[in-house]
């Protein structure tokens, strides 16, 4: 899914803090706040830590030219162990890449160098599901984070150095370490007949993320990852068989809202998400499988929209 963003606060989603700048020689690096990077690399991975259609596939345009600000994608779910023993396990992992673009400048001329920096950044999660109405489920989850932040440009780095004198460490080779531990409290309401199935989510999230270790001094940083969100579902037959089972249509809609100091680091602090698509049960022929989805999704939010296309399985 592609997200253009109209405001120019979302240029490298919101990395690219005022700082004094840094003068050597003929020309000066506008921007050069590797600490202000640092706690926005963090802040940027709420956006990841749990499993969230909203965020599932995301990119934002820096409005320059064809340089991307930020590209991501996750892949993520959980399930309940049985109704006997009503374990829940969720499990997330996501990548991105962004470009915090640094500017030389001599007063006159202004050369713009893209730093590219990807991220990894996964998430678990141990649940237990209490019941409380037929139906509904109080869901409290523990959640563990690890991250990881690193700088592939080692040109660019080499690029501002010899323009500028500065040393540019983790521009060249450095890399961050990330660690978040923290929670989430949810409400799940499950309503299947044969006419019809609805799935409601409710969701709230607290992770507090800081960095450890790393190959640089010069970046350090913490985050708070705090979120609320809504998922729903229906699904219902279409009057079409295939492999012995029915054919039903999917409707979806979703909403997450990002609260916290850090809630609208890329320009927005809410998403929702409204889907359409096609589902075929395969559990008469498939033991590993039972269900595929092929849906269609269409995002908005403050200043963004965009749209994208998904494939879910249930096992």
């Amino acid at each position: 899914m592609v997200i253009r963003n109209t405001l120019a606060a979302t240029l490298a989603f919101g990395l690219l803090f005022a700082a004094s700048p840094a003068t050597c020689l003929d020309f000066t690096v506008v921007g050069t706040s590797l600490q202000k990077r640092a706690e926005g690399a963090l802040a940027m991975m709420q956006y990841s830590v749990s499993p969230d259609v909203t965020t599932s596939s995301l990119s934002i345009s820096s409005g320059q030219g064809d340089t991307n600000g930020i590209w991501m994608t996750q892949l993520g779910g959980g399930f309940t162990w049985s109704k006997s023993t009503p374990l829940y396990l969720e499990g997330n992992a996501a990548y991105s890449r962004y470009d915090p673009v640094f500017v030389l400048t001599n007063g006159t001329e202004q050369r713009p160098v893209p730093v590219q920096w990807n991220s990894l950044v996964g998430t678990v999660g141990i649940g237990w599901d209490f019941p409380i109405a037929p139906e509904l489920v109080l869901r409290p989850i523990a959640n563990f984070t690890l991250g990881y932040v690193t700088s592939d440009l080692k040109i660019a780095g080499r690029v501002i150095e010899g323009e500028t004198g500065q040393d540019v460490e983790f521009l060249k080779h450095g890399s961050l370490n990330a660690v978040g531990y923290g929670g989430s409290l949810m409400l799940d309401y499950e309503h299947y007949r044969e006419t019809h199935e609805i799935d409601v989510e409710v969701r709230l999230t607290d992770i507090y993320m800081h960095n450890y270790g790393g190959t640089s001094d010069a970046v350090q940083g913490s985050a708070q990852a705090q979120s609320a969100s809504l998922w729903t579902r229906w699904r219902a037959p279409t009057g079409l068989r295939s492999l012995d089972r029915p054919v039903r249509y999917v409707l979806e809609y979703a909403f997450t809202r990002y609260f916290g100091p850090d809630g609208d680091m890329l320009g927005f602090n809410n998403l929702n998400s409204v889907g359409a698509g096609l589902e075929l049960d395969t559990s008469a022929w498939d033991r590993w499988a039972t269900r595929w989805r092929l849906i269609g999704r269409y995002r908005f939010g403050q200043n963004v929209s965009g749209y994208g296309i998904s494939l879910g399985i249930s096992f």
